[in-house]
């Protein structure tokens, strides 16, 4: 039986386990997936980083 993969908020978190969670669910590092998220968020004034991570916090559920 297979099992399904679920995004959820990482044990291995620096605040809240968001972008842990991100790697764990698409099998990379979660210090790359870390700079990248702050990389895109300075870069980009399209994307507002703080208010999409929030946002995750609140609908990503904890790591059982």
């Amino acid at each position: 039986m297979e099992t399904k993969k679920k995004l959820t908020r990482s044990d291995d978190r620096m605040i809240a386990g968001v972008c842990g969670g991100i790697a764990e669910y698409f099998e990379f590092d979660a210090t790359l997936v870390r700079i990248a998220y702050v990389l895109i968020s300075m870069v980009s004034a399209a994307f507002p980083g703080l208010l999409a991570y929030l946002i995750l916090i609140l609908i990503m559920p904890n790591a059982e």
